[in-house]
């Protein structure tokens, strides 16, 4: 066999491969046990029909179109193997010369295919980007403080009109041009959430218990959704929550500690921390933001074609341009970052462990509230576990990157990654940065010859984990 390959952008190459007429014989061979097994032929047991008798019943053309199509993929890929390219998506194919069913002769094909781009990475300790101070408000730990009390408030009922932040049982009654839709009773409700009927806030403001008023609000369900009603609310009763006192025994009753002042500490600890981890995510954003700013990267326009499609067809809105329009640059710049870091992993010799897989899948199970084992069989039998270790890998060279670069706060200061890029939150800092569409896996090539649209789809296939 005798391959080529042209470039014919950035990312795009043509292949071209020349295949002698006695490397076809396997797939010849193929094809005439295919046939025979396939065809009914008088005096011949199914699947024992001699070659001869196939060529004079059905032609020699019939035999070389099906070894054609079994050799393609195979002459393609060793193509492929032997070149620097990784295909993308699903290649086209011509034929430019096919053996001839007399005379023989060599089989001739181009394919032209999207590869990822090879990218002229920088060296990653050129890498400097500017973050926020740490600044960790007092008012931050009052809040925790608070919201701590709340925990071990107790509700009291109160003879005086509802207000923000009480607690209500209620009667609804809905009604439409004098006709009762729907009612309900014994609601508790707390006013000031807005998760329950438009206006229903504004109209338990003021009414104390036993109380009614009326308003109008689009229904939220049924039959006769978003339509106007009448929606009578009665008030059975108003408590309000009582905070325990801040002091010493609410610190004993609420946590470990023996008193209010170590508790308060614990709580700006936790402030401080929570502050650190946001510095670390704002950092993993501009280190990525910063190479990509520095490298140039091509994207396959079909492969962001390919996403935004199954994009949409996941959301049945095929149909919707605008949609279209919302999503192409964050679907074109998660495509970037990709190839992006999958070159950085590749510079950077990252692996992905058994182990860091397996941490990997857990968490993923665990966002989608499913067991370990049956999201990793919904992931494998999807075909999907390149993906996830793909996403591993970018991961990894997000982390390595961070750890290279140079990140100062305002101030000018020094901000120390180490604790969040090499300890187990890891996978939180550099989370959420690629996953929104995914090229093809390493190694990765698609059948030159198949029509299914799934295989274009794997090509681009989106981590299932994720939506």
């Amino acid at each position: 066999m005798k391959s080529d390959v042209e470039t014919l952008n950035p990312t795009r190459v043509k292949f071209t491969v020349e295949v002698g007429y006695d490397e076809l014989k396997p797939s010849l061979d193929k094809a005439y046990k295919t046939i025979a097994g396939q065809v009914q032929v008088p005096g011949f047991r199914k699947g024992k029909v001699p070659p001869r008798v196939i060529d004079q019943r059905f032609g020699r053309a019939a035999v070389l179109e099906e070894a054609v199509n079994d050799a393609l993929p195979k002459f393609y890929q060793q193509a492929v193997e032997a070149s620097d390219f990784l295909p993308l998506g699903q290649p086209t194919v011509d034929v430019s010369q096919a053996p001839d069913p007399k005379d023989g002769g060599d089989l001739k094909f181009s394919v032209e295919v999207d590869v990822r781009p090879v990218l002229e990475l920088p060296d990653l300790e050129s890498i400097a980007v500017t973050v926020d101070d740490l600044q960790v408000p007092e008012e931050e730990v009052e809040t925790r403080l608070t919201a701590l009390r709340e925990r071990f408030g107790t509700l009291t009922g109160v003879d005086r009109p509802a207000a923000d932040g009480d607690f209500v049982s209620i009667d609804l009654r809905a009604e439409i041009d004098g006709e009762e839709i729907e009612t309900a009773k014994g609601i508790s409700y707390r006013i000031g959430q807005g998760n329950m009927i438009e206006g229903l806030d504004e109209a338990l403001t003021g009414v104390a218990a036993e109380g009614s008023t009326t308003f109008t609000a689009p229904l939220a369900g049924g039959e006769r959704k978003g339509q106007d009603a009448s929606i009578t609310v009665t008030v059975q009763s108003v408590k309000e929550r009582v905070l325990p006192e801040a002091d010493d025994d609410f610190a004993q009753l609420a946590s470990e500690f023996d008193t209010l002042e170590e508790l308060r500490a614990d709580l700006l600890s936790q402030v401080e921390q929570s502050k650190k981890f946001e510095q670390g995510l704002q950092a993993r954003d501009k280190v990525l933001e910063k190479l990509l700013e520095t490298v140039e990267v091509p994207v396959p326009e079909s492969l962001v074609e390919a996403e935004i499609h199954a994009h949409l067809e996941r959301e049945s809105r095929l149909e919707d341009a605008e949609h279209r329009a919302e999503i192409e640059d964050s679907t074109r710049q998660a495509i970037r970052s990709q190839l992006l870091l999958d070159a950085l992993a590749d510079r950077e010799e990252i692996g992905v462990e058994q182990g860091e897989l397996i941490e990997y899948l857990v968490g993923q199970a665990q966002q989608y509230g499913m067991e370990p084992q049956q999201f990793v069989q919904m992931v494998d039998g999807a075909g999907q576990v390149p993906s996830m270790v793909s996403e591993v890998r970018r991961r990894k060279a997000l982390a390595v990157a961070m750890e290279k670069a140079t990140v100062t706060d305002a101030s000018g200061n020094p901000v120390d990654l180490e604790e969040l890029v090499g300890g187990t939150e890891e996978d939180d800092v550099t989370e959420d940065v690629t996953e929104d569409a995914a090229p093809a896996e390493e190694g990765q090539t698609v059948d030159p010859t198949g029509d299914d649209e799934q295989a274009a789809a794997e090509a681009t296939a989106e981590d299932p984990a994720k939506s």
